[in-house]
């Protein structure tokens, strides 16, 4: 016959190993998503590379510009009223002229610039460019 003291130690050694199986299960699930993640991230590198072998390939597009570009698309446009008309004015121009400039009707940008409406997601880009440029690149450009 056992003593007391020999039950308890087996019972509370019994306890120690559930509680041990408990919490390792967990950790391996955790490992498996984590390699899961790994996996994935190294399938969608090899894409990228892969892309990026293809189009400097082509000899279009260098390594860098597709670097830039990358950034740019990673870049959200924002796009203000006040803004807007505030550029119109320090590059001294008519709406007529800023339509022609960004590829709109003058009656978009007068809207654009009271708020009635704001300019689509595909006329953002226009718009950023046109706020890189200086008075005399603009006034180039309207004469070409």
């Amino acid at each position: 016959m056992s003593t007391f003291a020999e039950q308890l130690k087996s019972e509370v050694a019994r306890i120690a190993k559930k509680e041990i199986r408990a919490e390792s299960k967990s950790l391996k699930q955790w490992a498996v998503q984590q390699r899961a993640d790994m996996v994935a991230l190294k399938r969608r590198v090899a894409e990228l590379e892969s892309a990026l072998k293809r189009l400097s390939k082509d000899g279009t597009h260098a390594p860098a510009a597709v670097a830039s570009a990358a950034k740019d698309d990673d870049v959200k446009l924002r796009f203000r009223a006040g803004g807007f008309a505030s550029l119109r004015k320090k590059l001294d121009l008519t709406a007529a002229q800023m339509a022609q400039l960004l590829g709109v009707s003058p009656q978009s940008v007068y809207h654009w610039e009271i708020g009635k409406s704001r300019p689509r997601a595909s006329q953002l880009p226009a718009i950023s460019a046109v706020r890189k440029l200086g008075k005399k690149q603009v006034m180039e450009r309207l004469a070409a």
